[in-house]
């Protein structure tokens, strides 16, 4: 039996909600190459559904609470961590928030609570995590992120989220200058529309998937599989030179002028 490319690596994925989630699909491709995975997730809501998850990968899984709003969750979280693996090599953030109301709103409507769940939620957790995995990653890694091309261009509906991954992309590259030394990778993926639990709740998503299909040079949806593939070579020594990089998955869309 050949040696999975991931074998011998622990795997932390922040974000697993459902078998449609982003972060299910990078699951199953690290863990289709040998990884060992642990699975953050935000509540007692998800835990069985996440559990029957790690249950059905290849190689052992566990599922460990985690609300990333709760510093305290993320030690406890990180603990638990220790105490099944003494390192770790990758790390998957895939997660974002924001109020329903924030989204609904006028950008300039934006109250500050919202912006500051929002940005806490969406950007924050990303350095709360990384600060944490840091010592762990003694041979060095990748830290990974999920963004959307709304950080660039204006995207009607995405308002708030817009101005997060914007954040997100910055603290990306912040993160690569300050951990390239200790071997550690930071980088973002940023996959086209895809049919989530989250995305469905931005105003005219449908609409968004359609126009994303016509119009990007391959005329096609993003496959959370495409995203699990593309998360799986960032993983391997083929990426080891790749850091600071937002790179898009979203079958060419962003090379369009309009």
């Amino acid at each position: 039996m050949n040696k999975g490319l991931l074998e011998g690596k622990t795997a932390l994925i922040f974000g697993v909600a459902n078998r449609r989630s982003l972060a299910w699909g990078i699951a199953q491709a690290w863990g289709a190459e040998g990884a060992s995975l642990i699975l953050g997730y935000q509540g007692e809501r998800l835990r069985e559904n996440v559990e029957e998850l790690a249950a059905s990968l290849p190689k052992s899984a566990h599922a460990l609470c985690c609300d990333v709003a709760d510093d305290g969750q993320i030690e406890k979280f990180f603990a638990a961590v220790s105490e099944r693996s003494p390192s770790v090599d990758l790390v998957l953030h895939s997660i974002a928030f924001a109020p329903k109301e924030a989204l609904e709103h006028e950008f300039s409507e934006v109250d500050r609570d919202d912006f500051r769940v929002t940005f806490d939620i969406s950007v924050y957790s990303f350095l709360a995590i990384a600060r944490r995995a840091k010592p762990l990653m003694s041979r060095g890694g990748l830290l990974l992120t999920l963004t959307y091309y709304g950080s660039e261009k204006v995207t009607p509906h995405y308002h708030i989220m817009g101005a997060a991954k914007a954040a997100l992309e910055a603290s990306v590259r912040y993160l690569a200058y300050e951990m390239g030394p200790l071997g550690i990778r930071v980088n973002a993926l940023s996959p086209g529309p895809v049919n989530t639990l989250a995305a469905r709740g931005i105003s005219g998503f449908t609409q968004m998937l359609k126009h994303h299909q016509d119009k990007a040079p391959l005329r096609k949806p993003v496959d959370p599989a495409e995203v699990g593939a593309t998360a799986l070579f960032l993983a391997t020594e083929g990426a080891g030179a790749i850091t600071g990089q937002t790179l898009y998955v979203d079958c060419g869309y962003s090379i369009l002028g309009a």
